[in-house]
């Protein structure tokens, strides 16, 4: 055996529910995800223990997803847009007849839609949870946390409040909904500031990951680089990304996922068929959106597209994953000449990298961890399970970082998005002085006011707000968004302050806003840990 790997994926969705309308753009970030990334991933861990396939997964799954998942009414739409999934796929079979280019596409996405439904149903039971649970007791998957709203920590710690309550209500959702405490946390952005390690060891926190660089530049630096974790000088384990591992999947230029033979992402049946018959399956309101149905592969730099073949890019995928084994072997060879002990390979992926925009990625993974078990020349494992096999580790003290562009905070602090953090601060000053002169309330109006004041105050906190600002991506939505819980938080404030609460709009916010229902304002109070 000459080392270990461990691969981590990154599965995270800001919160978005929209009951107000009967069909609502931005929720479809979830139900897509669904059906493109997290059952197609847990098809293939399925795979894997019927096929006696041994592999270890790291899996973050942040609070957000958790409530979402577990949302009946979300559950409902996502049923409602997986039917219609499946009714276009039998339109497009009828249309293409015997088109044989697109014909073999067409009738291979009417039989995934369908097998990611049976499974929804049949085996996960309408919650993904359930998949996520039943890996984790066999023991072949690693669930950790994540901050409550996917905040970003360190443009927060003026107010370290709120950066103990994003990680309090984390682990208090991960009880919640695995009957246990989570060992580890995936920074949001793998953002990480001094004295963060002390709120993480706080409430149980083992091991957290960093950017390489967050370990690189680290006092002392590192004696085995990012091939080994390090204790925090608090004693959590701190993993490093391994570089080399990532731009093998993650680069755009040399990365697997731009090979020719792969499924474009962007070339897709809502904007090429004809308007009037596309209509049904796109936006109410006559915006082309992605169906799912994409019938070329990626082909080269050019318009002009050829072809989508799964058959072809299955087998590619088969030895991009052949490639990336050899490579760790060699990679775990050189190491492990310079190194008293074994390496540890930390390999980081947003989870929808692997069938949302890589489609072929679960492929990849699956045959991946055939190869592993089959050669042993390295193991997968879990962070748990290394720390467990190596608790002596150095101590050293990590550099402020992340894993946004440039490596540290400029993405969620710039030009385009600087503007909310006065109101967040603001928010967090507001609550933490009302939850601790109403720490005894008990009027139960005023008790639900001041929760909902703590989930419109976290929603606000979403860092995917500043991101898509920064993007320009969804731009509108995610300041409109930013904006709404802003208003709402004042807008409760005042009322209870000025004891003119209405109960209608109080109950409305509940619905739609229900993040974390057992949330307790509570938590806001300095006087809640003592």
């Amino acid at each position: 055996m000459k080392g270990y790997w461990i691969p981590v994926l990154h599965s995270h969705l800001p919160f978005v529910k929209h009951p107000e309308y009967d069909y609502f753009l931005e929720e479809h970030w979830l139900f897509e995800a669904i059906s493109e990334t997290y059952i197609p991933l847990l098809i293939k861990m399925k795979d894997m223990v019927d096929g006696n396939i041994d592999f270890r997964l790291t899996v973050s799954i942040t609070p957000p997803l958790l409530e979402m998942f577990s949302d009946e009414y979300l559950t409902a739409q996502y049923l409602k847009h997986l039917d219609k999934l499946i009714e276009l796929s039998e339109k497009e079979i009828n249309r293409l007849g015997d088109d044989r280019d697109f014909l073999p596409a067409a009738c291979f996405y009417n039989n995934k839609f369908r097998e990611i439904k049976s499974f929804f149903i049949d085996f996960l039971n309408y919650n993904v949870l359930n998949g996520y649970r039943y890996f984790r007791d066999l023991g072949k998957i690693e669930i950790i946390t994540c901050g409550a709203t996917h905040s970003f920590l360190p443009l927060l710690g003026i107010n370290p409040r709120a950066v103990e309550v994003q990680i309090k209500v984390a682990v208090d959702s991960y009880n919640k909904h695995f009957g246990e405490s989570p060992e580890g946390i995936w920074l949001p952005e793998c953002a990480y500031f001094e004295g963060l390690d002390g709120i993480l060891g706080e409430h149980g926190i083992r091991f957290f990951f960093l950017d390489s660089h967050g370990l690189m530049n680290g006092r002392p630096t590192p004696k085995y680089s990012v091939y080994a974790p390090v204790y925090t000088m608090n004693g959590i384990a701190a993993f490093g990304r391994d570089p080399e591992s990532s731009k093998q999947v993650w680069d755009s230029s040399e990365g697997y996922p731009g090979d020719f033979n792969y499924r474009d992402f962007y070339r897709d049946v809502g904007f090429d068929l004809d308007f009037e018959y596309i209509k049904p399956y796109i936006s109410p309101d006559g915006i082309r959106t992605f169906t799912g149905l994409k019938y070329y592969r990626i082909t080269g730099s050019t318009d002009i597209k050829e072809p989508y073949d799964p058959v072809a890019a299955h087998k590619k995928a088969f030895e991009h994953a052949l490639h990336f084994h050899s490579e760790r072997k060699k990679q775990m060879e050189t190491l492990g000449a310079l190194m008293s002990r074994p390496p540890v390979v930390v390999s980081p992926y947003d989870a929808e990298l692997f069938g949302h925009w890589w489609f072929e990625g679960p492929d990849f993974l699956y045959r991946l961890f055939c190869e592993i078990d089959k050669n042993r020349v390295m193991k997968a494992i879990t962070p748990t399970e290394y720390l467990n096999l190596h608790p002596q580790n150095q101590v050293i003290s990590p550099s402020p970082s992340s894993w946004g562009y440039e490596g540290y905070y400029d993405v969620w602090l710039n030009s385009e998005n600087d503007w909310i953090y006065r109101h967040l601060h603001y928010m967090a000053d507001t609550l933490e002085d009302l939850a601790n002169k109403h720490y005894n309330e008990t009027d139960l109006i005023r008790e639900r006011v001041l929760d909902q004041l703590t989930r419109e105050l976290l929603l606000a906190q979403s860092s995917d707000w500043a991101f898509l600002m920064t993007t320009k991506t969804a731009m509108e939505y995610s300041a409109k968004r930013t904006r709404e819980h802003i208003l709402n938080f004042n807008k409760l404030v005042d009322a209870f302050r000025t004891n003119t609460i209405d109960t209608a709009f109080l109950e409305w916010l509940e619905y739609k806003n229900s993040i974390f229902d057992e949330l307790d304002f509570r938590v806001y109070a300095s006087k809640y840990d003592s």
